[in-house]
């Protein structure tokens, strides 16, 4: 594996490797050596190497991909199906990529593979960008790479997590806060992500006294997002969005608040395509509830809750049903039931960041070193009472970005360990899931176009495209 310094030393290597034809586009033709020998060293460039260079390895990832029929796509006209009610009986799940993301996207590829599974997501939020080091286009490069890598075939699809409104901010100075949202949608189109989910739920009121008055900033601003992602979402592309009533952690949602937030939101988008799933409060919190000792302790979820709106979101409103946050770290007993009570999408994250953080092949030394770091640097967020394996649990995702390229050149044999566990842990979870055999269904409704290159020119002109190395959180 080489990590490139110039995009003339990319070239000189893609030439010597004789496994591709330079032209415009780039041309494949030795595909099977270009896996095996060549894209490691261009995900590793296109993470880790100066900004030029960076792209030129971005640019030839897309192209290698695009040759071998792997486009970001979005999910939308799947979820629409089933709205009305052509598709049903699993729950796809939505994973979020923190740490190790070319080993982990990796394993969760060769798991959905060998169960011939499609309905498949990933994501990354807007708060995990800051705290992992990963902007959009990176994010959406190492995917490439990583099904380029384990042969996949036909869509991706990319999300962007919780684009979230900061209640704060959003006091302080409203204008501020709503264009940093929109900057970040600017820069995930033109990367591939086709799924964006709106979280203005922070804004709910519960101190107003109807249910109308409570959603009333929610619908007024998923509706202006909703707006602005449509202007700039690809003509033969329509973005699947999600809306969100009730915060995680908070208090459980009803079908009532549903009512209310999708009555609002959709007397203010008028005749533009709306949302299609929306993401509701069923008893769970973002990396679990911790015990004094550090482990997650057992939550209970409301599936008869999520099941009723599931039914009101679909039946009322044509939606796909709704979503369940925060649930990586809960009891491997309960997934099965996200199926069974109609659940459309489900968002994984933290336990796959524990597996990592805790694998016994993870060297002692560096544990450590990541420890040392958060006491250092956090040790003023303890809060009273907290213990020591609480503290750091719930502050140790913040070393992510700092020690990524030390995760990223652990030997190769302590890389391959940790997949194997989270290539386990993915072919459980989608089993349970029952997202197995679903690249049928997929391939039904969904049907990728090649629209990168367009997208980036066109959403770099329309609305100030930020490059990675120059946008902020």
């Amino acid at each position: 594996m080489e990590l490139f310094l110039t995009p003339r030393e990319l070239a000189d290597f893609l030439r010597r490797s004789q496994t591709v034809a330079h032209g415009e586009p780039l041309h494949l033709v030795d595909a099977e050596r270009f896996r095996e020998g060549i894209v490691d060293s261009l995900v590793w460039t296109a993470v880790f190497g100066d900004p030029e260079v960076r792209e030129s390895a971005r640019r030839t990832i897309r192209e290698a991909a695009r040759e071998l029929q792997i486009l970001p796509a979005s999910i939308l006209a799947l979820y629409e199906a089933r709205g009305r009610g052509e598709v049903s009986g699993f729950t796809v799940p939505a994973v979020n990529v923190r740490m190790l993301a070319y080993d982990t996207m990796r394993a969760a590829l060769r798991a959905a593979r060998s169960l011939d599974a499609g309905a498949l997501v990933f994501e990354i939020a807007r708060s995990e960008i800051g705290y992992t080091d990963q902007r959009p286009g990176e994010y959406a490069a190492v995917l490439l790479g990583a099904a380029i890598r384990e042969r996949w075939q036909g869509p991706l699809f990319l999300q962007g997590d919780h684009y979230q409104t900061n209640p704060k901010k959003m006091k302080e100075n409203p204008e501020n806060e709503v264009a940093a949202i929109e900057a970040l949608i600017d820069e995930a189109i033109p990367a591939g992500f086709f799924q964006i989910d709106i979280d203005t739920s922070t804004l709910v009121d519960l101190s107003k006294k109807t249910l109308p008055e409570q959603q009333e900033a929610n619908c007024r601003y998923s509706a202006r997002f909703t707006e602005y992602i449509r202007k700039r979402e690809p003509e033969n592309m329509p973005i699947s969005i999600g809306g969100e009533i009730g915060e995680v952690g908070k208090e459980n949602s009803t079908p009532e608040e549903l009512r209310a937030y999708m009555d609002g939101y959709r007397n203010r988008i008028g005749d533009l395509r709306g949302i299609s799933k929306v993401s509701v409060q069923t008893g769970s919190s973002h990396g679990g509830v911790v015990g004094p000792d550090g482990t997650v302790q057992r939550v209970a979820i409301d599936f008869e809750t999520l099941e009723r709106i599931s039914k009101v979101a679909r039946e009322e409103y044509g939606l796909a049903g709704a979503v369940q946050h925060g649930a990586s770290t809960l009891p491997p007993e309960l997934f099965g039931h996200f199926p069974d009570h109609d659940c459309a999408e489900i968002h994984l994250a933290t336990e796959f960041q524990n597996m990592v953080f805790d694998h016994p092949a993870l060297p002692l030394p560096l544990r450590r070193m990541v420890e040392r770091w958060v006491f250092s640097r956090f040790l003023d967020q303890k809060k009273p009472g907290e213990t020591q394996s609480q503290f750091l649990y719930k502050n140790r995702k913040q070393a992510i970005g700092a020690f990524k390229e030390q995760f990223w050149n652990l030997p190769i044999g302590t890389r391959d360990a940790i997949a194997d566990s989270l290539e386990r842990k993915f072919r459980f979870l989608f089993e349970t899931l029952r997202i197995s055999g679903t690249r049928a269904v997929v391939d039904r409704y969904v049907r990728p176009v090649d629209v990168f290159e367009a997208v980036a020119a066109g959403a770099g002109a329309r609305s100030g495209y930020v490059r990675d190395d120059e946008a902020g959180d």
